[in-house]
């Protein structure tokens, strides 16, 4: 497999959908309450995704195994992640936001060798103290500035959830239903956005052209293109490599979050932000050593 012009184009467009999403986010929640909102969301795409997956042939013929992984990525993913993080984004700069959630590579990597004693290789060890110091580097002038702690708070929980719902679906097969299991999990994550919705949120939600483009363009673009993007790039060049196009989230999501919100950058966070990027791509591009015979 190699990493052709197309290729690069689709591993390119999954990183701006996916890492514009945060600023998108930003938007919505000064219009809408979170939970409701990203439950709306994920009922469109998911039975938009159900819908096209069914017109294509596919099935929901999903073995028990599988469905478990569903409906904990559906939890994980969908309500606690996007969940807490459209929550915090109400208080902490989307740029922030992008960053705690750009660390999961190197969480995965860190998962795998405590819990699932995934031999680390030293290239990849050394990139979880690269992404770590970044990481540092950029919050803690903000921490002592007065950021909002229960903001940061919840993108740390949610990326941790993120982490685990990876873990847990690592083995777990579509059986060709790729389009089936993403709505699956999707309509999984909308209900349980709904209760909360309804447990937490006064629906008072203020239309605007603003709210309505920011929510169009996430349920759309981050929503349903960068999934069927990044199942596309899978094929294309495999997982491995496929993954390394995530360490350009950083860079990308605080650019966007510049140019479109007007969030000030300064030399420090800039550092920071290729120092992570350094760190996550010497874990995704660092190979385990081979085990003894």
């Amino acid at each position: 497999m190699t990493l052709d012009l197309r290729a690069l184009i689709l591993g390119l467009s999954f990183v701006i959908f996916w890492s514009s999403a945060f600023t998108s986010a930003t938007i919505i929640v000064q219009y809408a309450p979170p939970f409701v909102a990203l439950a709306l969301r994920f009922a469109i795409s998911g039975g938009v995704a159900l819908a096209i997956g069914y017109a294509l042939g596919q099935r929901l013929s999903l073995d028990r195994s599988t469905l478990r992984a569903v409906v904990a990525f559906g939890i994980l993913q969908n309500v606690i992640y996007l969940g807490f993080n459209f929550v915090a984004m109400q208080s902490i700069e989307a740029s922030v936001a992008v960053i705690i959630a750009s660390t999961l590579p190197m969480l995965v990597a860190l998962a795998s060798w405590l819990f699932f004693s995934e031999r680390l290789h030293p290239i990849a060890a050394f990139g979880l103290v690269l992404g770590l110091v970044g990481v540092v580097l950029i919050m803690l002038p903000r921490v002592q500035a007065g950021i909002d702690p229960i903001g940061v708070l919840l993108c740390f929980v949610g990326v941790l959830a993120l982490t685990g719902a990876t873990l847990l679906v690592r083995g777990a097969s579509s059986s060709g239903n790729v389009l089936m299991v993403v709505g699956l999990q999707m309509l999984v994550g909308g209900l349980g956005l709904f209760v909360l919705s309804l447990w937490f949120e006064t629906w008072e939600v203020t239309f605007t052209w603003q709210l309505l483009a920011a929510f169009a363009y996430t349920t759309i673009f981050p929503g349903l293109v960068a999934t069927v993007i990044w199942f596309q790039l899978i094929a294309r060049v495999g997982a491995t490599r496929a993954a390394t196009f995530h360490f350009l989230n950083p860079f990308i999501g605080v650019t966007i979050a510049a140019i479109v919100l007007g969030e000030v950058l300064v030399l420090r966070d800039i550092i920071g932000v290729l120092i992570i990027m350094a760190g996550i791509y010497a874990v995704q591009s660092a190979r385990a050593p081979k085990a003894a015979p």
